[in-house]
């Protein structure tokens, strides 16, 4: 076989290996891309807590969007971003409902929305994380390091990572965002426990 026809053939078999290597990396790049979940709203709950005194203030808020890709072998390519609704948050009582919703505190009619969004996800463990991130509260954000707990639903066998349970606790002081009406009962501190239940959908 002349050289021009052997050549010839052996660079179209690399352009071969080639584009195949490329196909696989591609493919496995795929494979490992994060999942895509859904939160279950009405299997998930915001709460926080407040000092009143030597009494505590507690309350909940719903989980209204969830933004969540997560790589549970590489957590750091996972993401999160979330939305809560301050403007149906409710507390122990009326009056403190009603009060922190309003302008010296949450300020719910012009700020609905409570978010976060994460910027670093670092685990601590095999079921254990820090999420930090930004959240935004009265339209002013702010750095915040969340604790995660990863639970794979009870009836799930090991592996099987398609429906979780995700506990998140953290606190903010709220004076940071603006919201400190009476603060000369109520403490400064808001202690945060999000439960998410969620499922994958890709």
């Amino acid at each position: 076989m002349p050289l021009r026809s052997l050549l010839d053939r052996a660079h179209g078999w690399r352009r071969a290996v080639i584009c195949a290597a490329l196909i696989m990396l591609g493919a496995t790049a795929a494979a490992a891309a994060p999942s895509t979940y859904s939160i279950d709203p009405e299997g998930s709950q915001v709460q926080f807590f407040v000092d009143f005194g030597e009494d505590e203030i507690s309350g909940n808020m719903r989980l209204v969007r969830a933004d969540l890709q997560l790589d549970l072998r590489n957590p750091a390519r996972s993401r999160v971003d979330v939305a809560v609704d301050a403007s149906h948050a409710t507390a122990g009582f009326p009056f403190a409902t009603q009060a922190m919703r309003g302008p010296r505190i949450l300020d719910s009619a012009n700020h609905p929305l409570i978010t976060f969004a994460s910027k670093r996800v670092l685990a601590l463990g095999a079921s254990n994380a820090r999420i930090d991130g930004d959240i935004t509260i009265r339209a002013v954000t702010r750095p915040i390091s969340l604790d995660a707990k990863i639970y794979r639903a009870r009836d799930s066998q090991p592996g099987d990572l398609s429906k979780l349970t995700i506990v998140l606790t953290g606190k903010v002081p709220r004076s940071q965002f603006g919201a400190t009406g009476w603060d000369d009962l109520v403490g400064d501190e808001v202690r945060l426990r999000i439960l998410a239940r969620i499922h994958r959908v890709d």
